[in-house]
């Protein structure tokens, strides 16, 4: 099945730091977007004459929110960030791709459980659309959220969380790690890491470590650590769930990335729409920009592997990936491969796409 494009205007711009902004959305005319806690929204902007992608987790609650909004924070050396933060206003018009993402929440309201967030600066973003969404339906459910920013003036959502926070004050708890605060904070001075971790989850928040739900999105670092913490109190993979964020400092890395020395030029077959493509995969390619170069529009949204919006499956031959976060073990056993970090190895690769 096709990706669907939409073509949002832009409802209201909010200020949420220094630099990053939230942009909320008119849906389309006789129709409203669908779409689950967590994901995100792939905005494609004309920048110098050129359609560019971005993924944005949306910050909006699907069932509490009367609009969808995407929390843009400046990157350096960001071009769709900055573009975005520099030249979007209301009423504009910009396309974009329907949500996708699998880093994602149901709210339940027969589920009691203990939910804990963990987020690093812009990482706050679906875990706010999580927090909104979950707390008025799953009413036994417990939130925690350890967020860390690097000052006061850095804390995005600040206000509304200090909001919900009062309205769920028993079902609720924000917990601010600041890196370089001002010298009147009386919080935590430190950063979010495996001994840091282990003293929120058992001082301040109390809880059993091993019965919770994770949902961690931030630097990869900061991640880990998290993962490595919880781990040792029994923490299973399938409680843990994890947003990768691909930022502009990726996007250089992969421009300056020597050619691949041990692939070779390959003729691919790639089924789509009901038809069949034979494409040339050079040998610095990877199979989506092969078929873009050739004008066969398939979806795709991060180009980092990370996103899925690329997905497809290897029906015959043999791939390889630059990068398999985005798979489950599962998928990846299956054949899917993810075509914007993908490389034919092998003559006769089919890549069969949905």
């Amino acid at each position: 099945m096709s990706a669907k494009y939409f073509h949002l205007t832009v409802k209201e711009i909010i200020d949420e730091t220094p630099d990053t902004k939230t942009f909320s959305f008119w849906h389309p005319i006789h129709q409203a977007i669908s779409y689950k806690a967590g994901q995100f929204l792939t905005l494609i902007p004309e920048i110098e004459g050129k359609k560019v992608r971005r993924s944005y987790s949306m910050s909006s609650s699907p069932n509490k929110d009367a609009s969808l909004a995407v929390t843009i924070k400046r990157v350096p050396g960001g071009l769709v960030s900055n573009y975005l933060c520099d030249n979007l206003k209301v009423g504009d018009a910009i396309e974009t791709m329907e949500p996708m993402g699998h880093f994602v929440i149901e709210p339940n309201p027969t589920k009691e459980r203990v939910i804990v967030l963990f987020g690093g600066g812009s990482g706050i973003t679906p875990l706010m659309s999580i927090a909104k969404s979950v707390l008025p339906v799953e009413t036994k459910t417990k939130v925690y959220l350890v967020y860390g920013s690097r000052n006061e003036e850095n804390i995005i959502f600040k206000k509304q969380l200090d909001e919900l926070e009062a309205q769920y004050s028993n079902r609720f708890k924000v917990l601010h790690v600041l890196s370089q605060p001002s010298y009147t904070w009386i919080g935590y001075k430190t950063r979010i890491n495996q001994a840091s971790a282990v003293t929120f989850l058992k001082q301040d928040f109390a809880i059993d470590i091993a019965k919770a739900e994770y949902y961690l999105c931030g630097p990869e670092g900061m991640m880990q650590h998290v993962e490595a913490a919880i781990k040792i109190f029994g923490v299973t993979d399938n409680q843990i769930h994890k947003e990768h964020f691909f930022s502009a400092h990726d996007e250089k890395a992969m421009e300056d990335e020597d050619e691949a020395g041990s692939l070779k030029e390959q003729t691919i077959t790639i089924q789509y729409e009901g038809n069949d493509y034979t494409v040339v995969v050079k040998p610095h390619e990877t199979i989506l920009d092969a078929a873009l170069r050739d004008d066969i529009d398939l979806p795709y949204s991060c180009q980092a592997g990370m996103c899925t919006a690329c997905m497809g499956k290897c029906i015959a031959g043999k791939v390889s990936m630059d990068e398999e976060d985005g798979l489950t073990d599962n998928e990846i056993k299956q054949g899917y491969i993810l075509t914007c970090v993908a490389h034919p190895t092998s003559s006769g690769v089919v890549i069969e796409i949905d």
